[in-house]
């Protein structure tokens, strides 16, 4: 079982070490290409004053129009992003989820449905992401440069508390250690599609092409699932780092972390036979090794080494604390919890007070 466990941890390690080398970089550029940011916000009154100063400043990118989706605040959100009204923002209210949707996603269909002139592309993006004054441009740039019909620019995962620190790092480490980024781009697979709705770049064609965000009306996971309606229909995408363009602090508490990952972790791997094997992977790979390296054991040695190394490369290529590498153990226990709690908790899962 541990020599298993070092071949699945070398085999990571060598997934990690090619994706660091090849993972594509955002390019400098400016882009002449119309563009059309999407912004569904609930309950963002902490958050609204500042992406709307942050998209008001986005520069090299001429053709910019943003639409903010109010998606019925039940704070001071709407009245603060109404005193950013522009020509390059407009504001709106979006009637309750239509029905057999998600409120996020029915509130960007509405927005969707609302694009007047058709943009050259579509961006959607979260409330509490914060974005680098050329981070339209340059996703913009670099989707123009691959050639592709989607991408996904990582944002940087801030991180402080402990469960933050334990949590959210696994993130990227998931797909830099498990997927092979430039053959996903080269060859895109539904299985292999790496979304993030934090920051979404899409040529608007392809987006029209399946609809907009109706194949994704009940998803919980709506940006991953998007993804491969996307790569069902023909298109090509792939995920870059976005650390130089975009950062977020996406919880701030263990609680947050729970109820975050109460509401979506269950679906991540199809079915409750996806998510024991899940669970049994990350246990061979992230704690076996652990235990049996604590006996002077040689090979769970070199297994555990290889899985730190893993966690290195991630976090260097997405601009987190590498010491935190070290915790890996720690992060697969959180993991299996939260995976437990998703499960056990699906049917009463929330978010911002509404079922999901």
């Amino acid at each position: 079982m541990i020599f298993a466990a070092f071949l699945i941890n070398t085999t990571l390690l060598a997934l990690a070490l090619i994706n660091f080398v090849t993972i594509r970089k955002p390019v400098k550029g400016i882009t002449q290409k119309s563009v059309t940011v999407l912004l569904p916000v609930r309950n963002e009154e902490v958050n609204i004053e500042r992406i709307l100063t942050e998209l008001s400043s986005q520069v090299d990118v001429e053709n910019l129009s943003v639409i903010v989706i109010n998606d019925n605040s039940e704070d001071r959100t709407l009245e603060i992003a109404e005193k950013f009204k522009s020509d390059r923002i407009l504001v709106m209210n979006c009637p309750p989820p239509r029905d057999g949707w998600l409120g996020k996603v029915s509130a960007l269909q509405h927005g969707y449905e609302a694009i007047k002139n058709h943009p050259d592309y579509i961006i959607s993006i979260d409330a509490d992401v914060s974005f680098a004054p050329t981070a339209i441009a340059r996703a913009v740039a670099t989707a123009e440069r691959l050639n592709l019909d989607f991408i996904s620019p990582y944002p940087r995962q801030i991180a402080i508390s402990w469960a933050e620190r334990l949590a959210q790092p696994l993130l990227q480490w998931s797909w830099m250690s498990t997927l092979l980024l430039r053959g996903s781009e080269k060859l895109p697979l539904q299985s292999t599609v790496v979304c993030n709705g934090q920051f979404l770049v899409l040529k608007y064609s392809a987006l029209q092409s399946i609809g907009g965000f109706t194949t994704v009306a009940h998803k919980v996971l709506d940006d991953i699932e998007l993804g491969r309606s996307l790569v069902k229909s023909g298109c090509k995408g792939v995920v870059i780092d976005g650390s130089s363009l975009a950062s977020t602090r996406m919880y701030s508490s263990f609680s947050e972390v729970r109820a975050g990952y109460a509401k979506s972790l269950h679906t991540a791997f199809g079915s409750i036979i996806g998510s024991i094997f899940a669970a049994l992977f990350m246990g061979l790979s992230g704690i076996l090794p652990f235990i049996f390296a604590l006996q002077g054991d040689l090979i769970a040695i070199a297994a555990v080494i290889s899985i730190i190394a893993t966690r290195v490369l991630s976090a260097l290529a997405s601009s987190t604390r590498v010491r935190d590498s070290l915790l890996h153990p720690l992060s697969v226990a959180l993991f299996l919890y939260l995976l437990y709690y998703s499960w056990a908790h699906r049917s009463s899962a929330q978010w911002k007070g509404r079922a999901v």
